[in-house]
């Protein structure tokens, strides 16, 4: 049996998914009992931040797929350890390899990790860079124009489709990949602009492209979200700390097919834009 948390997400979706298409046993950690589950996923209704009642969910669990960044994650961890979980996959991030604890992003996915290490099951880490679905932010913009405004327009990154990155978890839960890090990205390194052109050509639209300057890009951020937060994607992009453009190979080294383009994302999701 495999435990997915973050199972109704961009990623744990597309793990529960894989698994039950796969007739795998699974089961999806959510908060309400009415969450829609794909045929053949067992929902199990619990909350990472309250490991004392996640015992029914770890009943007859051998591998587990992780979100970081939880408040108690020694206390879920022990939880796993003592219910006989063998194998913990943790979704973290590009951030990790910062150590940077005076970061806010950096400091959770960090301290996830090092838990993780200190837990006691086998452990492999995801670090995906950025997620290609979150050019889904945009859609606001495009109910209402053809006018696409973005943040940190210079900045270029090899994002990931979120289908990929479930494609590698899916074969970590199922061992032979213990003690590994992985580096997940696409097969190449976009800017927003570019993004944006690919959408056009896909969806058959005239789209104008503005790259929002420093100052409005931190306004939109501070009114979004905790200043902590705000600071933290500062220090990666502006001040440059962290490396989203460089391509990694483990997509296609873990399994056996290349990563999906942005366009094949785009086009896969073409409905949800229009």
């Amino acid at each position: 049996m495999f435990l997915v948390t973050g199972a109704t997400g961009n990623v744990g979706a597309e793990v529960v998914s894989v698994l039950a298409a796969s007739g795998e046993p699974v089961r999806a950690l959510v908060r309400r009992p009415d969450a829609v589950l794909p045929d053949g996923a067992e929902a199990a209704v619990g909350d990472l931040n309250d490991p004392a009642g996640l015992g029914d969910a770890l009943k007859g669990v051998d591998g587990v797929f992780l979100m970081a960044g939880y408040n108690d994650m020694p206390g879920m961890l022990a939880k796993a350890r003592d219910a006989g979980v063998r194998r913990i996959v943790l979704l973290s991030g590009g951030s990790a390899a910062l150590e940077d604890l005076g970061n806010a992003v950096s400091r959770y996915m960090t301290l996830a990790e090092r838990a993780v290490r200190a837990s006691g099951p086998a452990w492999t880490f995801l670090r995906p860079r950025a997620f290609m679905s979150n050019a889904l932010r945009w859609l606001p913009q495009l109910r209402e124009g053809d006018t696409v405004r973005a943040q940190f327009p210079d900045v270029a990154a090899a994002s990931v489709d979120p289908a990929d990155i479930a494609a590698v978890a899916v074969r970590a839960l199922a061992g032979g990949h213990e003690g590994r890090v992985y580096d997940l990205t696409g097969p190449a390194a976009l800017r927003p602009a570019e993004q944006v052109a690919v959408l056009a050509e896909v969806l058959g639209r005239d789209l104008e492209f503005v790259g929002l300057t420093n100052d409005e890009t931190r306004a939109e951020l501070e009114a979004s979200m905790p200043v902590e937060y705000v600071d933290a994607f500062w220090n990666f992009y502006v001040e440059g700390t962290l490396d989203e453009a460089t391509v990694h190979p483990a997509v296609p080294e873990v399994t056996g097919r290349p990563a999906r383009t942005f366009a094949q994302w785009a086009a896969a999701h073409a409905d949800l834009f229009r």
